[in-house]
């Protein structure tokens, strides 16, 4: 339970970054979100977590 902790952490950590450094390229990311197809939105969710699901497995493996 402690690594889920840790993770989420660490994402928010990584969001928030985006947002304090570059508030102007986040808006853009959102603004390219929103303009895509809700099916390329899902491919790119799926291919996330199946990197994440890699990365995860390579490191405690």
């Amino acid at each position: 339970m402690d690594d889920l902790g840790v993770a989420i952490g660490l994402v928010l950590v990584i969001e928030g970054l985006i947002w304090a450094l570059a508030p102007r390229f986040g808006r853009r990311l959102l603004e390219t979100a929103s303009e895509m197809s809700e099916s390329s939105l899902r491919l790119a969710g799926t291919l996330a977590v199946a990197a994440g699901v890699l990365v995860v497995w390579l490191i405690r493996g």
